[in-house]
């Protein structure tokens, strides 16, 4: 540092005082004037382009425009400013080359906020992203977390390039970097790319309920690399995305209605008349339920021990505790009746003859 500031003394100091003291006011007038031209030209920008604003959208991209004008704050005019007064000095090169590097790294830094902010609205207008699936918005901010990414390793190579590092060299020694690190991390790779494949096909949303091979619950977060379930029992399933992408998966938040099937048997003792008139009885019981539609009602078939039927029957909400429910007056109805009518049900029994 202290080298750097004497490059600059002895550059000044090369010629006479008074050359000296006229090239430090011009170079102050050129950069008040500089200075003072980039303030006079923002506020006329801001004001042309409140002047054309023309609709709701033209008004948020006139919002949009100012912001990331205003974004430019006084240091980086001065900063430019203060380079374009000092050019025509023929100051030490190593004080140019600095200054240089200095405004491009400043600069740069300030583009990348500005590019940010720029795919920030421009992600926050599409019609994806209003949507109030929380999936939806979950994929988005990863999407934009990377694109974030991608801008900011782009400004660092400009920056490096300008400071004289060779980056076709550091690209090329990190492509063969990549395809090892690729290799290697192709299972993260294979959660990332499911990720996308469950945005874009939709087979669970955050708040389904869901089964999954033997473990069940209800998705409380999709990720770049996993997938949260939340069970029955409390705990939290952590999921890689990949598995549930390769997986058969059952959605019960998508269910309008639920089928249930469901069997009963009577002994063989029961008559003919009352064999007849049951799939009646179970009709009436089932109807006068509510949120339930019939389906059928059938003697099914001879069992070792018992005569069989079946019956099946829809219950008109996806909702597991109000089949059970449904299904717990089904059976209570038809205990109470059977005892009326005293039809007996069947449990497994044997019967052994004995011949003298």
């Amino acid at each position: 540092m202290h080298s750097f500031f004497s490059a600059i003394l002895h550059s000044l100091g090369s010629g006479s005082w008074p050359h000296i003291v006229r090239e430090a006011a011009v170079a102050t007038a050129v950069f008040l004037a500089v200075f003072i031209g980039f303030l006079w030209m923002r506020r006329l920008t801001l004001r042309r382009l409140r002047a054309v604003v023309r609709g709701e959208f033209s008004q948020h991209l006139y919002e949009l425009l100012a912001d990331l004008f205003t974004r430019v704050g006084n240091f980086e005019y001065a900063l430019v400013a203060f380079y374009i007064a000092v050019r025509p000095l023929n100051l030490n090169a190593e004080f140019d080359n600095i200054l240089r590097i200095v405004l491009v790294a400043v600069l740069s830094f300030r583009a990348a906020l500005i590019i940010q902010e720029a795919l920030a609205y421009f992600l926050r207008k599409t019609p994806m992203f209003a949507s109030e699936d929380s999936n939806t918005k979950a994929v988005f901010q990863n999407v934009r977390l990377m694109l974030n990414g991608a801008v900011w390793v782009g400004i660092v190579a400009f920056i490096l390039e300008n400071m004289g590092v060779n980056i076709t060299t550091a690209v090329a020694g990190l492509g063969i970097g990549g395809v090892a690190i690729a290799l290697a991390a192709q299972q993260i790779l294979g959660d990332l790319f499911s990720s996308f494949v469950i945005f874009v096909d939709k087979p669970f949303k955050v708040g389904d309920f869901i089964v999954v091979d033997n473990l069940m619950g209800t998705v409380e977060h999709v990720g770049i690399k996993t997938t949260r379930l939340r069970s029955l029992s409390g705990e939290l399933l952590v999921m890689a995305n990949s598995d549930l992408t390769k997986s058969r998966l059952h959605n019960y938040q998508q269910m309008t209605q639920r089928r249930v099937v469901f069997g009963f048997g009577v002994t063989y003792q029961t008559s003919y008349e009352k064999m007849r008139a049951i799939p009646g009885m179970i009709r009436e019981i089932v109807c006068a339920v509510e949120k339930t539609r019939l389906d059928r009602v059938n003697f099914k078939n001879f069992g070792d021990s018992s005569l069989n039927f079946e019956v099946v029957y829809y219950v008109l909400s996806p909702d597991y505790s109000v089949y059970m429910n449904v299904q717990e007056s089904i059976n209570l109805a038809m205990l109470d009746l059977f005892a009326k009518e005293k039809i007996d049900f069947a449990y497994p029994t044997q019967t052994v003859f004995l011949a003298r």
